[in-house]
C-alpha cells in the first residue's frame, strides 16, 4: 500500500473527471471531495496492482433529467485483502454516522446509519439514511455469500449516535442545516414555487 492510490474524482455539475494521486495530491483531493454536493470519488486504483480496487455510482438523477425523478441511491463496490486494505479497514469509516445529503425527498441532511439488511426499512421521516454492506468471497471465479457485514454489535454505537444525531437535526424543522441549501433544492419543487411567486416580488428600495 506504500505506493498509494489513484483517485478518479467526478465533477457532477460539469460532468468531467480528474485523476489525483495520493499521497502526492492528498490536499488537492481533500479540497474537492470536501464539497460532496459537487464532487464525488468515482473510482480508486491501486498503483501497486494497477487495478481498480473501488468503484461507486455517482450519477445525480436531477442533473440527468433536469428535474426531480427519484432518489439517488448510490452503490459502492470495494475489493479487499491481497495487497489491498483488510475488510475491517474498509468498514471502519462506517463506525461513525457521517452527515449526508438525502433523507426525505432527497432534500435533507441526515446521519448515515450502518444497519443489517433486515433493518434497512426506514419509516421515521423516511430515515435516518441507511447503509448496508454485503460481503462476498471469490472462489473458483464465483461470488460466495453474501454475509451481512453490518449485522454486528460492533456497529451498535454508530447506530445509537445516528439516532441521536437524527433527532437533533429533525428538531430544526424545515430549516437549514436539516434542510439542504437552496442550490441543492433545485431538483425538487423549488423551481415551480419560485415561478409561482415571481409576480409577487417587489424591489426592497421601492
Amino acid at each position: 500500500m506504500h505506493a498509494g492510490f489513484a483517485f478518479e474524482v467526478l465533477d457532477v455539475v460539469e460532468d468531467r473527471v480528474i485523476t489525483l494521486l495520493c499521497p502526492e495530491d492528498y490536499y488537492d483531493m481533500l479540497m474537492l471531495v470536501g464539497a460532496p454536493s459537487r464532487f464525488a470519488i468515482r473510482k480508486v486504483y491501486s498503483r501497486t496492482l494497477d487495478a481498480v480496487c473501488a468503484t461507486s455510482s455517482t450519477q445525480r438523477l436531477s442533473h440527468i433529467a433536469g428535474r426531480y425523478v427519484g432518489k439517488d441511491d448510490p452503490v459502492l463496490a470495494v475489493r479487499c485483502q491481497s495487497g489491498l486494505p483488510a475488510v475491517g479497514e474498509v468498514l471502519e469509516p462506517f463506525a461513525f454516522p457521517f452527515a449526508v445529503a438525502g433523507w426525505m425527498r432527497g432534500s435533507h441532511h441526515g446521519p448515515l446509519m450502518p444497519c443489517a439488511v433486515g433493518d434497512a426499512t426506514p419509516s421515521a421521516f423516511d430515515g435516518p439514511p441507511r447503509v448496508v454492506a454485503l460481503g462476498f468471497q471469490i472462489h473458483g471465479g464465483r461470488l460466495v455469500g453474501p454475509r451481512d457485514m453490518f449485522a454486528d454489535v460492533a456497529f451498535d454505537r454508530a447506530r445509537s449516535m445516528a439516532l441521536e444525531a437524527a433527532e437533533y437535526l429533525r428538531r430544526h424543522g424545515p430549516f437549514e442545516p436539516h434542510r439542504l441549501p437552496m442550490d441543492e433544492l433545485e431538483y425538487t419543487t423549488m423551481p415551480g414555487l419560485m415561478k409561482e411567486l415571481q409576480g409577487r416580488w417587489q424591489s426592497s428600495t421601492a
